[in-house]
């Protein structure tokens, strides 16, 4: 094994040693458990730099090491049945690792301050290490079977974390809540794992993708392979909440700040989004043209959504159910690149975003509790305003975040964005599917307009409360300097030296799409065809894209700044528009009116018949059983006992009678015979 793939192995062990030893041993650390953690988390980072320092200009595309699992000794259709199980680094996994190790680290930073006095802070350092852990294990695994074990681990570290403070019903609910819609995703994943498994023999990527390749498709139909690439993207339409199954990661927020951050930026939501890619090589045109859909459709519901919504935490959840909609989209439209490069950006400004959110709720804790105020909610934007000069490093590191995410030049959402968006418009040209880059033209709209309205309202004007405001304040540096090094990430630099096009990048000219599932000459035509009309309709996405975060910035301050414009008034006139967004959709009312009342009503009626018809037919054997052993128990007591017993009482009764001649004494048998012959004698006579 090459001494890399030894590294790597590091990289996915260290998280897991942080989870045991303090899983075991936590409470004897306290708080110092914080700093433990930190530090297996720094040393992991390093090492996925190095990795990805060391992987980028290698000359060998990809790092493998495979071994069998488990060896059925047959075969079928010529094929060795056996499973294999290793991992791999590529381009994609390296920088993936660095992603997730960095963004895991820089919450492990912000959590000792953040997370202070917690009276669990042992047990959530020890989680953090699982779901990282868990997250890596996705990354490095080089096949669908142990992908789908640590899948299945991000899901519980993920419920562990999101009820953290179980004790608070909502948390509780909202954990549940996040383990049982995403296994609804996870079985469509399980069965299209099984029909790979079913066809190919096989599990690893290279050995699913190189028989594809070779012409070789699930029962000899290529609505199968649709159909398996489908199912195995259900898992990414659960963890990365795409529509219809986006409704848990909202709700997700009741965990704690940098929980948040976590999930949204590097772990779990991302994990749908690298699957997805991972499986590229099997989608078909028809799958890609779905799953393209799916992401239009879920980036436009969840920005319709942010608009109205006034938990902080809440407008950034659904910012970003809806930029994961935007990096599906991407894969969806064959814009490979595109999206996992979205994938990557978004990881640093919606971490920024989420730990400045963090900064804010922190303050405005402190303040709400000098005034011993248990009632105001801390994280109601409505009950902000004016922090821009009580937290001058929140405010700046916010504000390069809010550019980043609506797509203004010089920043890294832009590139990505624009890649994305240029996709979508090529995808038109070929496809006729206008209506795709229409949504995502529109979504960069109210994306902007959304987050300049949060960011307006929370750092702008003047706070409500001016006697609180005395008691607001900056973060610890504990805090505030994560929040910078997300903010330089957030820039162009780290991924082009060309802030309007990323396309020289090292990210664009190093993470390149993989063959799809058609034969290689048509596929190598058609990918470069497709790269050809992208660059040729970058510069019509890029004015687009600019104008259109432009209006949504504009709009934002022209209602919640200059207030040229009444937001209540609009509202107020749109009510039934802006009670139907607020409510999302009423998504969770028509889910309990239908899949919850039937699951309930199901189980109502099963209840019923457990009750009625099982227990009916169980205790009216019993019954019967019983009044059979009661006739039973009074035959053989009356009927038995007393032929028994009469034949005892006559037998005693002879007994008793025979006794008196049974003397034992020889004259007497000789009278009793003489007189019995006498007897005998005159009966004859």
């Amino acid at each position: 094994m090459r001494p890399e793939l030894t590294i790597a192995l590091a990289v996915l062990l260290l998280p897991l040693a942080s989870f045991t030893l303090l899983i075991f041993t936590g409470r004897r650390y306290s708080e110092r458990s914080g700093l433990v953690g930190t530090a297996f988390l720094g040393i992991d980072l390093l090492l996925a730099l190095y990795l990805l320092a060391a992987k980028v200009p290698s000359d060998l595309k990809v790092w493998d090491h495979t071994f069998t699992w488990i060896d059925f000794h047959t075969a079928v259709n010529g094929v060795p049945l056996k499973i294999d199980i290793g991992i791999m680094v590529d381009d994609l996994t390296a920088v993936m690792l660095v992603v997730v190790t960095l963004i895991s680290f820089l919450v492990h930073l912000f959590s000792l301050a953040y997370m202070k006095g917690d009276v669990r802070f042992s047990r959530y350092y020890a989680n953090l290490g699982i779901f990282t852990f868990s997250m890596l294990g996705i990354v490095l695994t080089n096949n669908y079977l142990l992908m789908y074990v640590f899948w299945e681990l991000v899901g519980l570290s993920s419920y562990l974390l999101i009820g953290h403070w179980y004790e608070k019903k909502s948390a509780a609910d909202a954990s549940k809540k996040a383990f049982l819609v995403n296994r609804v995703g996870d079985l469509g994943f399980f069965i299209g794992i099984m029909i790979v498994w079913m066809q190919f023999s096989t599990l690893t990527f290279d050995g699913i993708f190189g028989q594809i390749a070779g012409g070789k498709v699930p029962f000899d139909s290529n609505a199968w392979l649709t159909a398996a690439g489908m199912l195995i993207f259900c898992g990414a339409v659960g963890k990365s909440a795409q529509f219809p199954l986006h409704v848990w990661l909202p709700d997700a927020m009741e965990g704690p700040t940098p929980v948040s951050a976590l999930i949204h930026a590097a772990t779990m939501v991302a994990a749908g989004v690298y699957l997805t890619a991972r499986t590229f090589p099997m989608l078909t045109a028809d799958a890609l043209l779905v799953i393209a859909y799916v992401g239009a459709v879920t980036a436009f519901i969840a920005a319709t959504i942010a608009l109205v919504q006034n938990d902080i935490k809440k407008i950034l959840a659904y910012s970003t159910v809806s930029q994961l909609g935007y990096m599906v989209m991407g894969l969806g439209v064959g814009a490979y690149t595109a999206g996992v490069f979205h994938l990557v950006t978004h990881a640093a400004f919606k971490a920024g975003l989420f730990l400045a959110s963090g900064s804010v709720i922190h303050a405005m804790h402190h303040a709400l509790h000098h005034q011993h105020d248990h009632h105001t909610d801390a994280q109601d934007i409505r009950h902000m305003g004016g922090l821009k000069g009580k937290m001058p490093v929140t405010f700046w590191t916010m504000l390069i975040f809010t550019l980043a995410i609506s797509g203004v030049p010089l920043t890294s959402g832009f590139m990505s964005k624009d890649e994305i968006l240029a996709g979508t418009l090529a995808f038109s040209h070929f496809t006729g599917h206008t209506l795709i880059p229409v949504i995502g033209f529109l979504v960069a709209g109210l994306t902007a307009f959304y987050m300049f309205r949060m960011l307006i309202v929370v750092f702008l004007g003047s706070h409500p409360d001016a006697h609180r405001a005395e008691h607001l304040h900056e973060s610890p540096k504990v805090m505030t300097v994560p929040l910078m090094v997300l903010a330089a990430l957030s820039f162009f630099a780290f991924y082009s030296f060309n802030p309007l096009n990323a396309s020289h990048g090292w990210f664009m000219e190093n993470v390149t799409p993989p063959a799809v599932a058609v034969p290689a000459a048509a596929a190598a035509t058609a990918t470069e065809t497709f790269v050809e009309e992208v660059h040729h309709q970058h510069s019509l996405a890029m004015l687009l894209s600019v104008g259109v975060a432009g209006l949504g910035i504009l709009a934002a301050f022209v209602f919640y700044h200059w207030r040229k414009v009444s937001a209540d008034a609009v509202m107020n006139a749109a009510k039934p528009v802006h009670t139907f967004l607020y409510n999302k959709w009423f998504f969770d009312e028509l889910y309990h009116a239908t899949a919850v009342a039937a699951t309930l009503g199901t189980a109502r009626a099963l209840a019923w018949f457990d009750a009625v018809i099982v227990d009916g037919i169980v205790n009216g054997a019993g019954a019967v059983t019983k009044g059979f052993s009661t006739v039973s128990g009074k035959f053989d007591s009356i009927v038995v006992d007393g032929i028994v017993n009469l034949t005892a009482t006559v037998a005693g009764f002879l007994g008793m009678l025979l006794r008196t001649v049974q003397t034992g004494r020889v004259q007497t048998y000789i009278v009793f015979a003489l007189i019995g012959l006498m007897a005998l004698l005159a009966l004859y006579i």
